[in-house]
């Protein structure tokens, strides 16, 4: 009985911590999506194809939703991805091909 006992409470054990560290893929692969799109962005701004590099920017800013870590670098890259979307709308290659930089840089830092 105490065999059975320690067994299940160790097969408890391990599937919690299996969980976790899908939980901790799972937002790794998120941040990496996100990065992924903002580059492609970044290359479709500087062809001057804004309207590509718009929907890889919404792209980038829906799977920025599944990222976790520290809330006020994941604010401030989404920010900086916003800031950067507005300025490729406006057409402005150098100052949003600054901000969408300094948002992968962010991303990277999680």
């Amino acid at each position: 009985m105490k065999i059975i006992k320690k067994l299940l409470i160790t097969l408890s054990i391990l599937f919690s911590m299996s969980s976790l560290a899908f939980a901790d893929q799972a937002a790794v692969n998120s941040a990496q999506e996100t990065i992924g799109h903002v580059e492609q962005a970044l290359v479709e701004i500087d062809q001057s194809d804004f309207s590509t590099a718009n929907l890889h920017l919404k792209a980038a800013r829906a799977s920025s939703t599944k990222i976790t870590g520290n809330e006020a670098i994941i604010k401030q890259a989404n920010d900086s991805i916003v800031q950067g979307q507005i300025e490729s709308k406006k057409g402005d290659v150098a100052s949003s091909t600054a901000l969408l930089k300094k948002g992968i840089e962010l991303y990277k830092s999680l």
